[in-house]
């Protein structure tokens, strides 16, 4: 799913909003999948920068489209955009993804940005950007990135996933066990996967049937990118097959099919991670997904191959660790991002390596302060919200430099900006948990923003010293059935009022303001949850005054 563009930035990628074109002058396409050119119909304008075949790819399916709105860049070109805010270039990369498909590297003020849109990020590829951004022999790289756009969709699968070429050669080898099977019905409808049509045409000397009728998409595609493969013959031994949903029912029926017809039970396969990282069978069939090495049937005939256009979380943080990006960005919710373990280290945990160009670009500011209570030690980001048009600053404020090491930072929100939507956090791979435990400041829409002060923090304080003087009513009532709880008790509340000292932003930390603002929109204001110390002793009060 494609993601809106920062604010300070010139241009958009894969994305065909509204916002987008009111709001950005040149406008980039990484490939030709649907859900990256989704309305590109509706809000098209020039300039629209994409690969060749990329663009002829579209025009197959939205012929409605003008050509002229488009500007070739193939793999390896660069161009320099001429631009108001000042000029800046941009490469394109072999994404390893699909026909067409590229990765954009931009160099300008702005900083150094690679979008990687959808992607198998190799070592190949990664070899292909300029030698200063790839690091060497754990070496970091001369000049890091600024910041990368992930694509993050298997970001949570930590299996190491086979490479296109070892799972081509699996489906071949899957049909050569089967001889008998007389026809073969390969799941290879999506645009990147005419590697091992071409493969099996190739090795077994046939051409592949697909139904144009039942297939247009695919078919527009194939006709584009492997002419050379294809047939209208229904009697040829492969055959294309829709992998789209209710596969597994169409599956049956052909089994069925030739079940009643008294023919050979045909080969059904699958290339595809979907299965194995995503779909849930029994506890049998999730054991077996473990081996990737081969194909796997399942309950329903479809034999399975892990092929995969995207890149596992494994690939995800030895590319991270090559380049070494002072910020990453998840192209891809929900927020998986931060499931990587260098993100975590390097990105999240760490304001040091946000540079001048990271934080215009995140539309942040940072201001010293001397008050060590009012620390908040996290980076704060409020992206734009989703589909809405913002207006272009005329003035750019300045960002303040810590320089006195001692001095502590305090990240704030222009007073422009929209507070953060739960989209806004897939859109800079952040969880909300993870989100949460580093301290950020998130409220409902339209909430003030407010930060850890003295005040609220003695606010908490004395919530803690209220709640210890009706536990005190309730101990000087049973004082004389429980003296040998007293010490314990006295204990308790020392560990509580400490604890209370300490709390930051959270479920009970709220401000005086974020309290009215929660009464005002008639909700329950939060407490503070009792300690787990306080439902152990309050069970041995009601046990004891049970027993006596």
């Amino acid at each position: 799913m494609p993601i809106e563009m920062p604010k300070g930035l010139p241009f958009s990628v894969d994305t065909w909003t509204s916002s987008s074109k009111t709001t950005k002058r040149h406008h980039f396409l990484t490939h030709a999948h649907k859900d990256h050119s989704t309305s590109i119909t509706c809000y098209s304008s020039f300039p629209i920068y994409s690969t060749l075949l990329t663009k002829t790819l579209l025009l197959k399916h939205y012929p409605q489209l003008d050509a002229s709105f488009f500007f070739d860049i193939e793999v390896a070109q660069s161009l320099i955009i001429d631009d108001p805010d000042g000029s800046f270039s941009v490469t394109a990369f072999d994404a390893n993804h699909c026909p067409g498909a590229v990765m954009f590297l931009f160099e300008g003020k702005f900083g150094n940005i690679l979008h990687t849109g959808d992607c198998r990020l190799t070592l190949e590829c990664l070899l292909n950007l300029p030698d200063k951004y790839v690091g060497r022999k754990g070496k970091n790289p001369r000049s890091p990135l600024d910041c990368v756009f992930l694509d993050c969709t298997f970001g949570n699968f930590s299996r190491p996933m086979p490479t296109k070429l070892s799972s081509i050669q699996q489906v071949v080898n899957c049909i050569w066990k089967h001889p008998d099977a007389s026809t073969v019905y390969l799941t290879c409808d999506l645009l990147g996967q005419e590697d091992i049509l071409v493969q099996v045409s190739q090795t077994f000397g046939a051409k592949i049937y697909v139904d144009k009728a039942k297939n247009p998409e695919c078919f527009k595609n194939l006709v584009v990118t492997v002419p050379e493969i294809l047939c209208e013959d229904p009697s040829s031994r492969f055959h294309l097959f829709d992998g789209s949903p209710r596969l597994y029912e169409r599956a049956q029926a052909k089994l069925v099919e030739a079940k009643t017809t008294l023919q050979t039970e045909p080969l059904i396969i699958r290339p595809s991670a979907q299965w194995y990282a995503c779909d849930e069978f029994s506890d049998v069939e999730n054991t077996r997904k473990k081996r990737m090495n081969e194909a796997i049937k399942d309950q329903f005939g479809v034999w399975h191959v892990c092929y995969s256009m995207h890149s596992s979380k494994e690939e995800l943080e030895h590319a991270l660790q090559l380049l070494s990006p002072s910020w990453v960005v998840s192209t891809t919710p929900t927020c998986r991002a931060m499931e990587l373990g260098y993100v975590k280290e390097h990105c999240f945990n760490s304001k040091i390596r946000l540079n001048d160009s990271v934080l215009k670009l995140l539309d942040m500011s940072v201001e010293t302060s001397d008050d060590v209570d009012a620390l908040v030690k996290s980076v704060s980001c409020y992206p734009v919200l989703e589909g809405t048009p913002q207006p272009r600053a005329k003035t750019k404020s300045p960002i303040k430099q810590c320089t006195d090491a001692k001095a502590l930072e305090k990240w704030t929100l222009p007073g422009n900006r929209s507070p953060v939507t739960l989209f806004g956090r897939a859109r800079l791979g952040l969880q909300d948990g993870d989100f949460l435990r580093g301290g950020c400041n998130i409220f409902p829409v339209n909430a003030p923003l407010q930060t850890v002060s003295s005040d609220s923090r003695q606010e908490l304080l004395d919530d803690a010293a209220e709640v210890k003087w009706e536990r005190s009513l309730v101990q000087k009532e049973d004082l004389r059935h429980e003296d040998k709880y007293q010490q314990s008790e006295v204990q308790e509340n020392t560990r509580v009022h400490k604890s209370a000292s300490h709390l930051n932003i959270g479920s009970s930390g709220l401000s005086e303001d974020a309290r009215k603002f929660y009464r005002s929109k008639k909700f329950p204001v939060l407490r503070p949850l009792p300690s787990l110390v306080d439902l152990m002793n309050s069970r041995k009060r009601a046990k004891w005054r049970t027993d006596h």
